[in-house]
């Protein structure tokens, strides 16, 4: 029997639909799962898919790969993945590739990299976006790690990949190290920021229209044929418009509030603090998920303040009446998520900017939009807008200040200011709109309150300050009253 291009480890519903994705794409695969039952139901489910080999043992399995040997792990992230490359590594040669697909930390992957490599074999963080479906038809795929690594493995990833509308492999080769998975983490932190926005917008068309799922959908549905196309845009409409079968009900209303997380929308932020990274966006959708799990302490809040729900009158808005009116707030939403949905792209391709320099990493933006373009949750319109803008100029400071993204802004910014006062007035919860617009004020001032700050701490703490009218480092004595302050360097 020949041996196989690549292996899968792990059979689970997202390795099961990779292995398959793989053999639909002529690679010859190999396929292991340490629980015989999973192997033995994917033998059963697939086996009439592709003439893949079948192992009974990690030994047995990394014998029928070819050499160098590539083996792609998908289990669950942390001691599963440390488990099973403890259990691989002993096994393989030098020259061999350990593919890490899962929904891994960045700092774990260049961990795992530099103790491999001690044994000169190589190891790869990966991103794949796209759920079960992606994996099965065609993922976003973000692949970090060596050249040399790539160079073996690239081929195959580019074939199971989704492919954008102008045909190009969404898997682009983003940087060493743990590149890969600090895009793939970002990634995931703009899906929360993505969501909570829709959401937010969701809520106040709900309550300000006073609208039913039906009309609701129809509202999504028209935004997805503009700007704002996308896929969860799309999959919103679908979801509002669906009932539920027991109760013939609107779906949504039927759903616990309670909103689950799986942890990277917490790694997006704990990494840009330790980047420095201002993703005020994505910390609100994160905290946002963190407060609809409180369910005592929300309803403890609600009794304390005897809460009603929030009033938001539309058949006035803006100097207009009647249906003029409320035509008029569903367009001001519209605008105030395309513009609150455009900082979060921005802040999260900053953090990759930010550590992508931190690490010597040079990770193209340009590219990383690209290969988000379809296959991927957040796959969207506007991402070949992101592309251009980084075409134009490759070291943008920011995304908002091209030319394109400006001009957005400066179109919505008087929609989105009066969509996020009336939440804040009938007390409708925007976090996200709101650190949105806040993020835009601050970066858009001239000069922050923040040199306060600066004189506080050197008050309290000797921690120097520096003067906008000449050079140098100084501190003022404060214990010495009308003492010159000292320059320190």
């Amino acid at each position: 029997m020949a041996l196989a291009d690549i292996g899968v480890y792990g059979l689970g519903v997202m390795g099961a639909s990779l292995a398959r994705n793989f053999a639909r794409n002529k690679n010859h695969v190999a396929v292991y799962n340490y629980t015989a039952d999973l192997q033995e139901n994917f033998k059963n489910l697939y086996s009439t898919e592709a003439d893949f080999i079948y192992a009974k043992s990690a030994e047995d399995f990394v014998a029928k790969l070819s050499r160098p040997r590539c083996i792609v792990i998908m289990v669950t992230a942390g001691d599963a993945t440390d488990a099973v490359i403890a259990e691989l590594s002993p096994l393989l040669e030098p020259g061999d590739i350990l593919i890490d697909c899962g929904n891994s930390h960045p700092g774990a992957t260049a961990r795992r990299e530099a103790a491999l490599g001690e044994k000169n074999l190589f190891f790869m963080g990966v991103g794949v976006s796209g759920g079960q479906q992606g994996a099965l038809w065609g993922p976003s795929i973000m692949p970090g790690g060596s050249d040399e690594a790539y160079a073996r493995v690239g081929p195959m990833l580019e074939s199971i990949a989704a492919k954008a509308p102008d045909g190009t492999p969404c898997c682009v080769h983003v940087g060493p190290g743990g590149a890969g998975h600090l895009v793939k983490t970002v990634h995931n932190g703009i899906e929360y920021a993505d969501m909570q926005l829709i959401t937010e917008a969701y809520d106040l068309l709900k309550t300000g229209l006073d609208a039913d799922g039906d009309q609701l959908a129809r509202i999504f549905e028209e935004w997805n044929r503009g700007e704002l196309e996308s896929y969860l845009i799309e999959i919103t409409a679908t979801v509002l418009a669906h009932k539920d079968c027991e109760t013939g009900a609107d779906f949504v209303n039927v759903i616990d509030d309670a909103a689950g997380q799986k942890g990277t929308g917490k790694w997006t932020v704990q990494l840009a603090l330790d980047s420095a990274a201002p993703v005020s966006v994505i910390g609100a959708a994160t905290f946002v998920r963190g407060i609809s799990g409180e369910v005592a302490q929300r309803q403890a809040v609600w009794e304390a303040f005897d809460s009603n729900q929030p009033c938001l009158d539309v058949d006035t808005w803006n100097g207009l009446t009647g249906d003029e009116a409320r035509a008029a707030f569903v367009s001001d939403v519209r605008q105030a998520l395309y513009a609150s949905k455009i900082i979060a792209y921005a802040q999260g391709f900053d953090q990759i900017a930010l550590s992508s320099a931190e690490n010597e990493w040079s990770v193209d933006l340009g590219a990383v939009a690209g290969l988000w373009r379809a296959g991927c949750i957040i796959r969207a319109r506007f991402l070949d807008r992101i592309m251009e803008a980084y075409e134009r100029a490759p070291g943008l400071a920011l995304l908002i200040t091209d030319s394109y993204f400006a001009d957005a802004l400066r179109g919505c910014e008087a929609a989105w200011r009066r969509v996020v006062a009336a939440g804040v007035v009938t007390g409708i919860a925007v976090p996200a709109f709101s650190a949105a617009l806040s993020y835009f004020d601050a970066m858009r001032t001239h000069r922050l309150p923040t040199a306060l700050i600066q004189a506080q701490r050197d008050f309290f703490g000797a921690h120097s300050y520096r003067r906008v009218d000449k050079p140098g480092v100084y501190h003022v004595r404060w214990e010495q009253q009308g003492r010159p302050e000292d320059r320190l360097s």
